[in-house]
Protein backbone atom coordinates (compact mmCIF):
# COMPACT_ATOMS: atom_id res chain seq x y z
CA UNK A 1 0.00 0.00 0.00
CA UNK A 2 0.94 3.62 -1.13
CA UNK A 3 1.27 6.18 2.46
CA UNK A 4 -0.82 9.07 0.73
CA UNK A 5 -0.19 11.05 3.90
CA UNK A 6 2.91 12.04 3.00
CA UNK A 7 1.52 13.89 -0.27
CA UNK A 8 -1.48 15.27 1.41
CA UNK A 9 0.57 17.63 4.21
CA UNK A 10 -0.65 21.09 2.47
CA UNK A 11 -3.13 20.71 -0.26
CA UNK A 12 -2.49 23.90 -1.99
CA UNK A 13 1.25 23.16 -2.08
CA UNK A 14 2.67 23.76 -5.45
CA UNK A 15 5.66 23.01 -7.36
CA UNK A 16 7.79 25.26 -8.66
CA UNK A 17 10.85 27.51 -7.66
CA UNK A 18 11.72 27.60 -4.33
CA UNK A 19 9.49 29.66 -1.49
CA UNK A 20 7.08 29.58 -3.92
CA UNK A 21 4.54 27.34 -1.85
CA UNK A 22 2.21 28.56 0.82
CA UNK A 23 3.63 27.68 4.58
CA UNK A 24 2.07 24.46 5.57
CA UNK A 25 0.03 26.05 8.41
CA UNK A 26 -3.27 27.80 7.11
CA UNK A 27 -3.29 31.16 7.33
CA UNK A 28 -5.86 31.98 10.30
CA UNK A 29 -3.31 29.55 12.76
CA UNK A 30 -0.18 32.54 12.14
CA UNK A 31 1.32 34.21 14.34
CA UNK A 32 2.68 36.62 12.35
CA UNK A 33 0.00 39.03 10.86
CA UNK A 34 0.29 39.82 7.16
CA UNK A 35 -1.66 42.14 4.85
CA UNK A 36 -3.54 38.95 3.44
CA UNK A 37 -4.80 38.03 7.02
CA UNK A 38 -6.65 41.39 7.78
CA UNK A 39 -8.71 41.04 4.48
CA UNK A 40 -9.37 37.56 4.84
CA UNK A 41 -13.01 36.39 4.79
CA UNK A 42 -14.63 32.82 6.15
CA UNK A 43 -15.80 31.05 3.03
CA UNK A 44 -19.50 31.26 2.94
CA UNK A 45 -21.82 27.97 1.77
CA UNK A 46 -24.48 28.87 -0.24
CA UNK A 47 -26.84 26.02 -0.67
CA UNK A 48 -29.04 27.02 -3.37
CA UNK A 49 -26.26 27.44 -5.90
CA UNK A 50 -24.90 24.19 -7.65
CA UNK A 51 -21.31 23.99 -8.02
CA UNK A 52 -22.06 23.38 -11.80
CA UNK A 53 -21.22 26.08 -14.62
CA UNK A 54 -24.41 26.35 -16.94
CA UNK A 55 -22.75 26.09 -20.57
CA UNK A 56 -24.37 27.89 -23.36
CA UNK A 57 -24.13 25.79 -26.89
CA UNK A 58 -21.42 27.16 -29.15
CA UNK A 59 -24.41 28.59 -31.88
CA UNK A 60 -26.53 30.57 -28.97
CA UNK A 61 -24.26 33.67 -29.48
CA UNK A 62 -24.37 33.75 -32.91
CA UNK A 63 -27.93 33.55 -33.72
CA UNK A 64 -28.31 36.15 -31.17
CA UNK A 65 -25.88 38.44 -32.93
CA UNK A 66 -27.20 37.66 -36.13
CA UNK A 67 -30.94 38.86 -35.15
CA UNK A 68 -29.38 41.87 -33.25
CA UNK A 69 -27.56 42.84 -36.43
CA UNK A 70 -30.92 42.45 -38.51
CA UNK A 71 -33.03 44.31 -35.98
CA UNK A 72 -30.44 47.16 -36.13
CA UNK A 73 -30.10 47.37 -39.93
CA UNK A 74 -34.03 47.49 -40.17
CA UNK A 75 -34.27 50.23 -37.41
CA UNK A 76 -31.69 51.97 -39.68
CA UNK A 77 -32.69 51.49 -42.88
CA UNK A 78 -36.25 52.18 -42.21
CA UNK A 79 -36.52 54.14 -38.87
CA UNK A 80 -33.56 56.58 -38.76
CA UNK A 81 -32.32 56.93 -42.12
CA UNK A 82 -35.04 55.75 -44.55
CA UNK A 83 -34.50 56.24 -48.65
CA UNK A 84 -35.73 59.43 -50.40
CA UNK A 85 -36.87 59.02 -54.26
CA UNK A 86 -36.06 62.54 -55.67
CA UNK A 87 -36.88 63.26 -59.03
CA UNK A 88 -37.74 59.45 -60.05
CA UNK A 89 -39.71 58.77 -63.74
CA UNK A 90 -43.33 57.27 -63.86
CA UNK A 91 -41.61 54.73 -65.40
CA UNK A 92 -40.57 53.34 -62.02
CA UNK A 93 -43.82 53.36 -60.84
CA UNK A 94 -45.97 50.88 -59.78
CA UNK A 95 -48.81 49.39 -61.62
CA UNK A 96 -52.00 51.18 -60.40
CA UNK A 97 -50.09 54.62 -59.87
CA UNK A 98 -49.19 54.31 -63.45
CA UNK A 99 -52.77 53.86 -64.00
CA UNK A 100 -53.84 56.81 -61.99
CA UNK A 101 -50.73 58.73 -64.09
CA UNK A 102 -52.54 57.45 -67.76
CA UNK A 103 -56.08 58.47 -66.15
CA UNK A 104 -54.77 62.10 -65.75
CA UNK A 105 -53.52 62.07 -69.16
CA UNK A 106 -56.63 60.98 -70.41
CA UNK A 107 -58.34 64.17 -68.27
CA UNK A 108 -56.29 66.39 -70.09
CA UNK A 109 -56.69 64.75 -73.28
CA UNK A 110 -60.47 65.28 -72.31
CA UNK A 111 -59.85 68.69 -71.96
CA UNK A 112 -57.75 69.76 -74.92
CA UNK A 113 -58.38 67.19 -77.36
CA UNK A 114 -54.87 67.42 -78.86
CA UNK A 115 -54.21 63.69 -79.32
CA UNK A 116 -49.83 64.54 -80.18
CA UNK A 117 -49.37 66.05 -76.50
CA UNK A 118 -51.03 63.27 -75.13
CA UNK A 119 -48.60 60.82 -76.65
CA UNK A 120 -45.74 62.80 -75.59
CA UNK A 121 -47.07 62.33 -72.34
CA UNK A 122 -47.42 59.01 -72.13
CA UNK A 123 -43.71 58.34 -74.48
CA UNK A 124 -42.29 59.61 -70.70
CA UNK A 125 -43.02 55.36 -70.20
CA UNK A 126 -40.40 54.49 -72.35
CA UNK A 127 -40.20 52.50 -75.89
CA UNK A 128 -44.39 50.46 -75.27
CA UNK A 129 -46.87 52.52 -77.47
CA UNK A 130 -48.84 55.05 -76.38
CA UNK A 131 -52.18 52.80 -77.28
CA UNK A 132 -50.63 49.89 -75.57
CA UNK A 133 -49.92 52.02 -72.06
CA UNK A 134 -53.90 52.90 -72.47
CA UNK A 135 -55.06 49.42 -72.89
CA UNK A 136 -52.94 48.52 -69.88
CA UNK A 137 -54.28 51.14 -67.53
CA UNK A 138 -57.90 50.59 -69.15
CA UNK A 139 -57.43 46.83 -67.47
CA UNK A 140 -55.78 47.95 -64.05
CA UNK A 141 -58.50 50.42 -64.03
CA UNK A 142 -61.27 47.60 -64.47
CA UNK A 143 -59.44 46.06 -61.91
CA UNK A 144 -59.28 48.55 -59.09
CA UNK A 145 -62.51 49.56 -59.52
CA UNK A 146 -62.70 52.80 -61.09
CA UNK A 147 -65.82 54.75 -61.54
CA UNK A 148 -67.38 54.34 -64.81
CA UNK A 149 -66.24 58.24 -65.77
CA UNK A 150 -62.64 57.80 -65.30
CA UNK A 151 -63.04 54.33 -67.70
CA UNK A 152 -64.67 56.23 -70.34
CA UNK A 153 -62.32 58.65 -70.08
CA UNK A 154 -59.42 55.96 -70.39
CA UNK A 155 -61.66 54.49 -73.09
CA UNK A 156 -61.79 57.84 -74.82
CA UNK A 157 -58.04 57.86 -74.78
CA UNK A 158 -57.37 54.47 -76.11
CA UNK A 159 -59.14 55.60 -79.22
CA UNK A 160 -57.40 58.41 -79.57
CA UNK A 161 -54.00 56.52 -79.53
CA UNK A 162 -54.89 53.73 -81.97
CA UNK A 163 -55.92 56.06 -84.37
CA UNK A 164 -52.74 58.54 -83.38
CA UNK A 165 -50.48 58.66 -86.09
CA UNK A 166 -46.96 60.55 -84.97
CA UNK A 167 -46.20 63.17 -87.44
CA UNK A 168 -43.19 62.25 -89.90
CA UNK A 169 -39.60 63.97 -88.81
CA UNK A 170 -39.03 66.36 -91.20
CA UNK A 171 -35.01 66.50 -91.71
CA UNK A 172 -33.08 69.53 -92.35
CA UNK A 173 -31.28 70.11 -95.67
Amino acid sequence: MIDISLYLVYAGARPGRPGAAEPAEPRQDRKIATVRKRFWAPPVSCPDISGKRILMPRWVPFVIAIILGIALGLLYGWVIEPVHFIDTTPDSLRADYRADYILMVAESYHADQNAGLAARRLSIFGSQSPANLASQALQTGRQSGYSPNDLSLLQELLRAMQAYQPAPAVGTP
